[in-house]
């Protein structure tokens, strides 16, 4: 019985580990893909060893109307709706977390819809809105819909960070004079570094990759980012250059990359908050 039982725990441990390098792979194979063919002078949909490596895929898509000017226009896209976004989930996050009223559970379930709307639903008429208040093809108006689009999540995410630090701290400064709002950006918002770091860097991604709103917003050329951009590369014909795909894809990925590796270490720190409440 004892052997039997050895043998299937076995079987299963070979069926789970057979089920994760399946997993494992569908996410290895597209970004071995991108590597591998961003250094091939001949890519094409295989996933090969380059043909010889070669930096011309990089050097051609290397241009302001290619690469710099999309990226540019991505990161003050992003970095404008991720600054708003984390600011007004903070300021909206304090009051659910710090004060009880009956409408709190209302409200929040309300933003949860929100989080539940296709966005496909919703963009003729903000479309029509953003017409009649000349936002249409304008950096600010996106900056505002995405700001919009990412804050009910964002609140609930600061939030539930903001339950985790001890109310105690702030009675504290507000004996010492304080206001709520001091209390929140020198008292709250600092320790909770970690919670600020996970909503960064969820809002920034997500509105990094949006295509959508960008491509339903802008008009001018000029002012797409490179989500959008990126979509140039597909010819009308079928028609694709991999290898610079592949290579504007590494660069597209490139600050996402970066923006995680800077805050990657807050967000393992932790609230560790125990000892400040005692004696």
């Amino acid at each position: 019985m004892t052997t039997v039982l050895k043998s299937r725990r076995r079987s299963r441990r070979l069926a789970a580990d057979a089920g994760l390098l399946v997993v494992a792979a569908a996410f290895v194979l597209p970004l071995a893909w991108v590597i591998l063919s961003a250094l091939d002078p001949h890519a094409d949909l295989r996933v090969k060893a380059p043909d010889g490596l070669t930096l011309d895929n990089f050097d051609a898509v290397l241009t302001p109307e290619i690469t710099f000017t999309p990226l540019l226009n991505s990161l003050l896209l992003c970095g404008g709706g991720t600054a708003l976004t984390v600011v007004c989930a903070a300021l909206a996050a304090y009051p659910l977390s710090r004060f009880r009223s009956r409408f709190n559970r209302p409200f929040l379930l309300t933003i949860l819809f929100a989080t539940s709307l296709p966005i496909t639903a919703i963009m003729v008429p903000v479309y029509a809105l953003f017409v009649q208040v000349n936002l249409i093809d304008t950096m600010q108006g996106t900056i505002l819909f995405f700001a919009a689009s990412q804050l009910p999540f964002a609140i609930w995410l600061m939030k539930n960070f903001m339950d985790g630090v001890p109310k105690e701290l702030e009675e504290a400064a507000w004996t010492d004079g304080a206001s709520a709002f001091q209390s929140l950006v020198r008292i709250v918002l600092p320790l909770m570094g970690p919670g600020v770091a996970v909503v960064t860097v969820f809002s920034f991604v997500v509105m990094w990759g949006n295509f959508f709103v960008p491509f339903m917003l802008l008009l001018t050329p000029d002012q797409m980012p490179a989500s959008v951009s990126i979509n140039d590369f597909f010819g009308n014909r079928g028609t694709v250059v991999y290898g610079q795909l592949a290579a504007f894809s590494v660069i597209y990925s490139t600050p996402v990359i970066l923006l995680y590796v800077v805050v990657a270490r807050r967000l393992g720190g932790g609230f560790a908050l125990g000892g400040a409440v005692k004696g």
